[in-house]
């Protein structure tokens, strides 16, 4: 597949769920839309997507026979999803590996995305069927890989960077999420899962760390109304910039050597 008018693919993983992978997909996305930047968002967890219900968004999608008409959230980022291809948003995806490939392949090379100047995808747990589809049919730039601070959660983390690594998909940084949490009362910050790991786990892979992000109340309540698009910090800001300067740094070095 070709990309067309998008400038860069991004994928967002962790190999592990409940780490917060989409929020801080949908976060970033946010983020950069909110630089000037034309941002989609591409919904790879096909058995469990998140995405909608983080942007208050519903289906159906809509083909007029030249394409699928994206969703798009409050601030105008196209959005595709499994989510708008049910009936509510308690209906399973119960279908097997051919069909997950192909509706992946489906909503890259099938959506009318228009210019973007950032597409990306919010990849499911594990190492199997839709990771490998995507780092083989769609030339994504980098993978960003989400964490935190539990010693479980980085070794499953390792396993999804190896994986990477092993397809050769350029590993952009690692954001570790939930590092800490301030007290409502005194306003201390601490440790809710232990001691960040992440510096040395970037070392080891010689990556750059992108973001600690703090685990704030304001996040799932906006994400329960479908209004993360809205949330706002300076760490999230710090992401994106370390996120586009990570890209055009394995893009130029790319470049150098075609």
């Amino acid at each position: 597949m070709d990309k067309g008018r998008i400038q860069r693919i991004v994928a967002v993983g962790s190999g592990k769920g409940g780490v917060g992978k989409s929020s801080a997909t949908a976060l970033l996305a946010a983020e950069l839309q909110r630089r000037g930047l034309k941002v989609g968002v591409l919904d790879a967890d096909i058995t469990g997507p998140s995405i909608p219900k983080l942007f208050g968004r519903t289906g159906p999608l809509a083909d007029r026979g030249e394409g699928i008409e994206p969703a798009h959230t409050e601030t105008g980022m196209p959005v595709v999803s499994s989510q708008f291809l049910v009936e509510d948003e308690q209906t399973p995806v119960i279908w097997r590996g051919p069909l997950v490939t192909r509706l992946i392949q489906q909503f890259f090379g099938g959506v009318n995305w228009g210019p973007l100047d950032y597409l990306l995808i919010d990849m499911p747990p594990g190492t199997s069927d839709v990771p490998l589809t995507v780092f083989q049919t769609i030339p994504i730039d980098g993978m960003v890989f989400v964490s935190t601070p539990q010693e479980l959660a980085q070794l499953i983390v390792k396993k999804a960077m190896n994986m990477a690594r092993d397809l050769h998909v350029p590993l952009l940084g690692l954001v570790e999420n939930m590092t800490t949490v301030r007290c409502p009362h005194c306003g201390q910050e601490f440790e809710p899962f232990g001691p960040s790991r992440i510096d040395g786990i970037a070392k080891e892979y010689g990556i750059p760390v992108l973001a600690k992000l703090p685990l704030d109340p304001r996040v799932s309540e906006l994400s329960d109304a479908g209004q993360l698009e809205s949330y706002r910090s300076p760490d999230l800001a710090r992401f994106a910039e370390a996120l586009v300067a990570s890209v055009d740094e394995v893009v130029r070095a790319r470049s150098a050597t075609l």
